[in-house]
């Protein structure tokens, strides 16, 4: 296998917010309460004229103006969503098309909860490291589902972020040391056919779904580098909430600052497959050559996607190229519970 890194990335979020307060009101709930128990505030909320796919299109345009590659030269697009806007139609088709990818490419949509987006990259390190093309990419976006009244209503929001994968090192804004996965069949969140909304199981989401996986996935990919806490700068893992995200961290050994990039749920909320990708893009808006990134991603069903990144001089040429994921998060709207009820579809006749 051939060396390969992160050669272009960028992200894109809705405008759109609505605060956790606007929500508990409309069901008679304490918000000071919420808040504390999810550490969330607010949430993103995807326009009349947003889905998914006009997410992952963005995010993707963004990573080829950071990437400064010819877009034909892409030899395969992923775009992993739990949201994907038809049953039977690929994001990553309409995803390529829009951003000038030569029509002889491979493309797939993939799904696995959470960790679409991370699933995505691994398959692109896979077919760059052994040559079978110069360049792939891969996009985690969502728009995230949460029925009225369901504590997932104050999390599941909207947002994503896309990579660019090559083997050029004079290209590398970021380069891969390794990656490692954990997976089991653990039942702690599911949509079938045709339902609107996912259902979960409570506090089994916890220690038998989401701790288990990242820990384990942190652990092994740890032992693969014969590396710990302290050898990193930076880490992101995925955040269906705040509580969450910090007792991983902490259990891990990880420190504020080395977090704290990392964690955009609190004024975000839970992004899904966009979740890490958002994250690790905020990472690198801040980070610097020879920053060594921890990544954990999970997705529900259950499993983990880890990877160990090193950031390289030319991270500082590119960040500006395109607006970071920060300025993103400035540029928001506040709607009421009305208005975000419109906006999501979830007034039905």
């Amino acid at each position: 296998m051939k060396e390969v890194g992160i050669v272009g990335y960028g992200s894109d979020l809705p405008k759109y917010r609505i605060k956790a307060e606007d929500i508990a009101g409309a069901w008679g709930k304490d918000a000071q309460a919420i808040k504390r128990g999810l550490i969330v505030n607010e949430k993103s909320v995807p326009g009349p004229d947003e889905d998914t796919a006009t997410i992952a299109v963005q995010s993707a345009r963004r990573a080829l103006s950071r990437a400064g590659i010819n877009p034909k030269d892409i030899g395969a697009v992923y775009v992993g969503s739990e949201s994907h806007p038809y049953a039977v139609k690929p994001t990553s088709g309409i995803v390529a098309e829009a951003c000038g990818v030569s029509p002889d490419f491979t493309a797939a949509d993939l799904e696995f909860a959470c960790k679409a987006g991370t699933a995505g990259i691994q398959m692109c390190m896979g077919l760059v490291g052994s040559e079978m093309m110069e360049y792939a990419m891969a996009v985690g976006a969502d728009t995230a589902q949460g029925a009225p009244g369901d504590a997932l209503e104050y999390t599941a929001a909207a947002g994503g972020a896309a990579f660019i994968i090559g083997a050029k090192k004079e290209e590398f804004i970021a380069k891969f040391n390794g990656t490692y996965s954990y997976t089991t069949d653990t039942p702690d969140f599911w949509r079938r056919e045709h339902e609107h909304y996912p259902k979960h199981g409570g506090r089994f989401t916890g220690e038998p779904a989401y701790f288990k996986h990242v820990l384990n996935g942190a652990k092994g990919m740890m032992e693969k580098m014969g590396t710990s806490a302290k050898d990193y700068d930076y880490c992101v893992f995925h955040q269906p909430n705040g509580k969450f995200y910090l007792t991983a961290a902490k259990k891990l050994g990880f420190t504020e600052e080395q977090y704290k990039y990392g964690l955009l749920t609190p004024y975000l909320g839970n992004t899904y497959s966009g979740a890490v990708p958002l994250g690790l893009s905020n990472i690198l808006d801040h980070a610097k050559a020879d920053d060594r990134i921890f990544v954990v991603s999970y997705g529900s069903g259950a499993g983990s996607d880890a990877f160990d990144i090193t950031v390289t001089e030319r991270i500082s040429e590119v960040v500006d190229k395109e607006i970071t994921t920060e300025k993103l998060l400035e540029q928001k709207k506040y709607v009421d519970y009305a208005v975000y009820l419109k906006y999501r579809g979830k007034i039905r006749m």
